[in-house]
């Protein structure tokens, strides 16, 4: 079978607005489907911009969502959920609330989370839900997957369900514009990861190639400029966009190492996803080089890199990266030498994304790669 005949399924939200001033299409659209009890979940840090949303009816805010949220704090949201028992809950805020008002929608109604972590364990969800993205990065209003870390062991745990599909979307620029550049840069290298990793990964498709190819296109012309000017409404809402198509490549296609070996940084070290994938993304597209060298080529030429050897390209991609302000150096970042066996034996472990890598790769080389990023 051939790659264009091989079967693939998309889901997308049912309304999708884009471009600036689309937040009040939120309050828009409640209002039209009669929503009259709204749950906007978000984090204190974007709470004041709410008010763009223009939501109608009576509105419960639970501004407590943490950076990189646990089981814990999917409990307090739930308990806030149950208290407003709304008809809509909005997801407000970067990829973190969004997850978590993902999975609030589908845990209200009796099942627990221990009993929807894997793929299709959703039985339903008990209200509508929309999505309005505040960084450009982890493209998951585009998505069927959320993640959260069990507090307990320090991993993190997806749920994949097409229940957790947004009923509606609003990418507004105008809610990224005091995004300080230092975000900025890594949530949008965490969407180009997303489209890189899809693009080069073992379940990759001819459709799902193209969103990627246009992902990391924006995501090379566009995040220099966001970083160097928050005020430029063209790249922030290219940056959205490009979040958005990475958003699309996870659906049927999902990441692989660089996010296997992102997520122990942010469980153990605390670091923000966006960064923890921009420190990763050099040295795993240096290593899938060998084995994905044509794509890699692509990669390589949207972004200006070197891509004969994969020597230059790690140090080109690192260069790039931290041209961005971006710290690469898990040394600088809070990291210990002694920690990195314990972090690359988890990060191989994960292997719903190890899996899909295009070259294996062993706890050494796992351990290899924290080592040069320290």
């Amino acid at each position: 079978m051939s790659d264009h005949a091989r079967p693939l399924r998309l889901y997308q939200p049912r309304r999708f607005d884009y471009g600036a001033g689309s937040a009040a299409a939120v309050g828009e659209w409640a209002a039209a489907e009669g929503f009259s009890r709204i749950l906007v979940l978000t984090q204190k840090v974007v709470a004041p911009l709410i008010d763009r949303l223009h939501l109608p009816g009576q509105i419960t805010v639970f501004d407590g969502v943490e950076p990189e949220p646990d089981t814990a704090n999917l409990a307090a949201a739930l308990e806030a959920a149950r208290a407003a028992a709304p008809d809509l809950v909005v997801g407000f805020g970067g990829g973190s609330v969004m997850d978590l008002a993902k999975l609030v929608t589908v845990l209200r109604g009796g099942q627990v989370l221990s009993e929807v972590i894997g793929p299709n364990k959703v039985s339903g969800r008990q209200n509508a839900l929309a999505l309005v993205p505040t960084t450009a990065g982890t493209g998951s209003e585009a998505g069927i997957r959320a993640l959260v870390t069990d507090a307990a062991t320090l991993n993190k745990v997806a749920v994949e369900s097409p229940h957790l599909m947004a009923d509606m979307v609003a990418l507004d620029p105008d809610l990224t514009m005091s995004v300080p550049p230092a975000v900025t840069a890594a949530t949008g290298i965490d969407a180009m990861a997303h489209c890189v990793e899809a693009f080069t990964n073992r379940k990759a498709h001819p459709l799902i190639d193209n969103y990627a190819r246009l992902g990391f296109g924006l995501v090379a012309k566009y995040l220099p400029r966001a970083v160097a000017d928050g005020g430029d409404a063209e790249a922030r809402a290219a940056l959205l966009l490009a979040a958005y198509y990475g958003g699309i490549c996870l659906g049927p296609v999902n990441t692989a190492a660089g996010h296997a070996l992102a997520y122990p940084l942010g469980t153990r070290l605390k670091l923000p996803h966006g960064l923890a994938n921009a420190v990763i993304f050099p040295h795993v597209l240096a290593f899938n080089q060998p084995v994905a060298g044509a794509k890699t080529a692509e990669i390589a030429g949207a972004l200006g890199l070197r891509s004969d050897s994969a020597a230059a390209l790690l140090e080109d991609a690192a260069r790039w990266c931290a041209g961005l302000g971006v710290e690469m150096r898990l040394s600088a970042l809070g990291a210990q030498e002694a920690d990195l066996p314990l972090w690359a034996s988890e990060a191989h472990a994960i292997r719903r994304l190890m899996d899909n890598n295009p070259r294996d790769m062993s706890v050494g080389e796992v351990l290899d790669i924290y080592s040069a990023a320290f």
